[in-house]
């Protein structure tokens, strides 16, 4: 235990002195990605032709328009390793190569990701990229891969591998000379926030699987709702930034209950309002915004949460910082992220199952000294409060009423 401690103080102590040679790089995923994965919907259903309707989905729907870019295959696509090592995917669900459906999403102005595993096999028990990291990191450059998802099933347990591990297959991605996001997948057994931006990663899992609930009343593997997920982002916001991202895992909004896997333990889907909450404490948390939805057949409600352009604006303000947990009594919590204007995003959340709570925020606590402008980013309206006054909400059960505050000068 000393000896870890001792560790992670060397591992803050990097993470906090970037060298000005790294500064000077190209920042990778300046701002949280924002994209479409497949494993919640589809897990092994993938093909060619379903990748190409979601690309055409994302443009068609306003998806792109709204900042989304990525689609990412996620396990279950694989076919196999040549007689060379060379990987290659299912050729009944990708008959034409991978090139091809990387090229088609390029054709629509939009980025290709992959999946792949940090041991001998990935988590569906396809091949992984343990002993083939050079490999399988010029392939997917020669594939036109631009995200790489890299998961830690079936690896040693302890802090060190996971680290190692990691470190190899970054760098031989890094030598491909092409410029792929790297997300550290280990579901923050190992604290990945304390040395994943020094091993070059651009984001890391901060908790297992995200489940379709509000909450599971329980917190493993396989237990994980959005609540869950919420409080395990406490204290993390430190470690963010551009180029650093901590991820509590995918949007489960607009599944309603339909994904296999995010529908495990009694995870049935969530209410409209709950999906709200979702989008608006994840945009808060400077959190990847990856769905999972059928993009391709949305409902109304679906596509209003995802493409609320000013939650999307507060994802991806170039300041970067993640929110802060200011305030919690009970049931009622405030979020508050600072934003590059020098206005400030709050969210005020109401956890209680059945009780409307009016939540009240001192603006002095936020730096703030006379008369500002509070904007509702669900109602995309302004409210009227006295100057200086508090700002006081009526939350709803399960709801995140998210402001921003902005100083009249």
């Amino acid at each position: 235990m000393k000896n870890k401690l001792i560790f992670w103080t060397m591992c803050i102590a990097c993470f906090l002195n970037v060298s000005a040679k790294a500064q000077q790089k190209e920042v990778l995923a300046a701002t949280p990605p924002m994209g479409w994965i497949s494993w919640n919907l589809f897990e092994g259903n993938i093909s060619e032709s379903i990748v190409m309707e979601l690309a055409d989905a994302m443009v068609e729907n306003g998806l792109k328009e709204a900042g989304y870019e990525y689609i990412i295959l996620d396990d279950l696509w694989h076919g196999g390793r040549d007689a060379n090592g060379k990987v290659f995917p299912d050729p009944h669900k990708f008959p034409n190569g991978m090139k091809v459906v990387a090229d088609y999403v390029h054709s629509k102005g939009l980025k290709f990701g992959i999946y792949t595993d940090i041991a001998e096999y990935t988590c569906a028990g396809m091949v992984g990229s343990l002993g083939y990291e050079e490999m399988d990191a010029q392939t997917y450059a020669e594939w036109g891969v631009d995200y790489i998802k890299c998961d830690y099933c079936h690896a040693p347990e302890d802090l060190w591998t996971g680290i190692e591990r990691y470190e190899k297959f970054i760098k031989a991605v890094r030598a491909t000379g092409r410029p792929m996001v790297f997300a550290i997948c280990e579901w923050g057994q190992r604290a990945p926030w304390l040395w994943g931006a020094k091993v070059d990663g651009q984001l890391w899992r901060t908790t297992w699987d995200l489940r379709d609930t509000w909450e599971h009343g329980q917190y493993n593997n396989g237990h994980n709702g959005i609540m869950e997920a919420l409080d395990r982002q406490v204290g993390l916001e430190k470690f963010a930034g551009p180029g650093r991202w901590n991820d509590p895992d995918m949007l489960v909004i607009g599944l309603n209950g339909t994904g296999a896997s995010s529908s495990a333990n009694g995870a049935n889907g969530c209410t409209v309002t709950e999906y709200e909450a979702q989008f608006g404490l994840w945009s808060l948390l400077s959190a990847p915004l990856l769905m999972t939805c059928d993009i391709r057949n949305m409902d109304a409600d679906t596509k209003r949460i995802l493409t609320n352009q000013e939650l999307i604006a507060v994802n991806q303000d170039e300041l970067g910082k993640q929110a802060s947990r200011i305030h919690k009594d009970g049931a009622e919590e405030i979020w508050a992220k600072p934003l590059a204007d020098g206005s400030w995003a709050v969210g005020f959340l109401n956890r209680d199952n059945d009780k409307k709570r009016k939540i009240a925020l001192d603006i002095a606590q936020l730096g703030f000294d006379g008369q500002v402008k509070v904007r509702d980013l669900w109602l995309h309206k302004d409210l009227d409060f006295k100057p200086s006054a508090p700002i006081k909400l009526t939350v709803e059960p399960h709801q995140c009423r998210v402001v921003k505050i902005t100083s009249i000068k």
